[in-house]
């Protein structure tokens, strides 16, 4: 027997080429820098670079709400915030519903010190931190308070990872990104289980030899937002450019230690300053860069790959942005960048977010929105919202459209995830009609119903 399911969201018109757009999911959440959920948990946990870690719950499938008590908070005893610095990552640990323990980067009070530091959750209440259960595992020096990086992810080895940018002011005046000795402007790479505080996983490059021991990649600038690929485990990292060249890195899996991306002796695949740097074939290029002065943008702000369902004209692209633009860049595997033209009341992007299903969102820190990402190419109004609803018999061989839109209802269709009509079948002027759907296989759909003025009403339909 069928099994047939109607998924939240759901819009007009039909995959047409993509155009990128938001709607709110959750305001007041005012400096926002990072948003993440543990392992398979709905739950987004929005980080505030004052402190705060904000729960925020589905309250319908389009919008969220904020729990009225943080989550977390770190108070300017423990750091120090403003500017570059604050709370800037968090990451949960892989078996965190087991055991209970999450992540956090910030900069430490009274020196600036990044510091990255293990909590534990609640054994009362899922909803709150112990904030006592705090254990510093690992701090590097931070001789200015720009380019502290921030972002910290679990890799699907099962290790954390750290973006360190390389120490600040401008030009990397201790050229720390290159020296293997220094943490600064590297990916860093340790075992959180292994060992007290943490343990250095063998693969590491300058295991028994000289460099640290924590890196795992070199010539970062300030990776502002980087991220894997939830599916197949690619890295994708946005790197920060000095003055003109904004860059993004893609690393496939599965992953090669010991990259070096190329700063100082490079800004995206400009050189910048080669004093003792090597032969151009020993560094890691971008897989695409911009330049400020073509875009207007000044900061790239990275994001994620898309693995979500809802928008399939989003399959293939790496989403991301510019902190100084409020537009959506997109970037295919293949190096294809595209820009969306300006989004009303996107502003300023501080960081992008992944919800346990892969869809996407995206913070404007100074007005407190978080938005999702949407694909207004399908429209903006769906079957829950329309006065139509479309739902299965008991038999599960056949959809029951019911229209109390008051608006006469003239078709429901069903189309394919690349915009294929398989099926049409007229809708008769009463208030419920019977549509037969046994023609249609296991799989992923986009139903529609088609009013009398042109609307179209749109539903994802998943058989099972």
């Amino acid at each position: 027997m069928k099994k047939l399911t109607f998924l939240a969201l759901l819009l007009p018109g039909l995959m047409l080429a993509q155009t990128f757009g938001i709607a709110t999911y959750v305001t007041g959440m005012n400096g926002a820098v990072e948003i993440a959920h543990p392992p398979g948990d709905s739950r987004l946990f929005v980080v505030l670079q004052s402190g705060g870690i904000k729960i925020v719950k589905p309250s319908t499938p389009t919008t969220g709400v904020a729990n009225a008590t943080n989550f977390l908070t770190l108070t300017t005893t423990t750091i120090v915030s403003g500017g570059e610095r604050g709370l800037l990552g968090l990451a949960f640990h892989p078996n965190y519903a087991s055991n209970g323990y999450f992540y956090v980067n910030y900069t430490r009070a009274g020196d600036g010190a990044t510091t990255i530091a293990r909590y534990k959750v609640s054994d009362a209440n899922p909803d709150i931190a112990d904030p006592t259960s705090g254990t510093v595992l690992l701090t590097v020096t931070q001789p200015f308070s720009n380019h502290n990086g921030g972002t910290i992810h679990f890799g699907t080895d099962g290790y954390l990872y750290i973006g360190m940018g390389d120490g600040g002011s401008g030009g990397d005046p201790g050229n720390r990104a290159q020296n293997i000795n220094d943490n600064l402007g590297k990916m860093l790479r340790i075992d959180v289980d292994s060992a007290s505080p943490y343990g250095i996983p063998a693969t590491n490059p300058f295991v028994g030899v000289d460099g640290n021991d924590e890196i795992w990649a070199t010539g970062l600038r300030n990776p502002w937002k980087w991220s894997f690929n939830r599916l197949n485990g690619d890295l994708w990292i946005a790197d920060v450019g000095q003055g003109e060249v904004e860059e993004v890195n893609k690393v496939a899996a599965p992953l090669s230690p010991g990259l070096n991306f190329g700063w100082r002796c490079y800004e995206g695949s400009a050189s910048f300053n080669p004093s003792g740097c090597l032969a151009a074939s020993n560094y890691t290029f971008p897989l695409e860069d911009y330049t400020q002065t073509a875009t207007g943008g000044c900061a790239v702000t990275g994001g994620y790959y898309y693995t979500g369902s809802l928008y399939p004209n989003f399959n293939g692209k790496y989403i991301f942005g510019d902190y100084c633009l409020g537009k959506i860049f997109s970037l295919t595997d293949a190096g294809v960048l595209t820009i969306s033209p300006n989004i009303a009341g996107m502003g300023s992007v501080t960081t992008f977010g992944e919800d346990v299903n892969g869809e996407l969102y995206v913070a404007n820190a100074g007005t407190g929105a978080i938005f999702r990402i949407i694909d207004t190419s399908l429209g903006v109004a769906n079957v829950a919202e329309s006065g139509f609803s479309i739902y299965p018999n008991p038999a599960q061989t056949e959809i029951f459209v019911r229209n109390q839109s008051g608006v006469s209802a003239t078709r429901f269709s069903v189309y394919d995830l690349s915009g294929k009509r398989l099926m049409s079948q007229p809708l008769n002027d009463m208030e419920t009609n019977s549509v037969d759907t046994s023609m249609l296989s296991a799989g992923l759909y986009i139903a529609t119903v088609e009013d009398a003025a042109g609307a179209r009403f749109t539903s994802k339909l998943s058989i099972e």
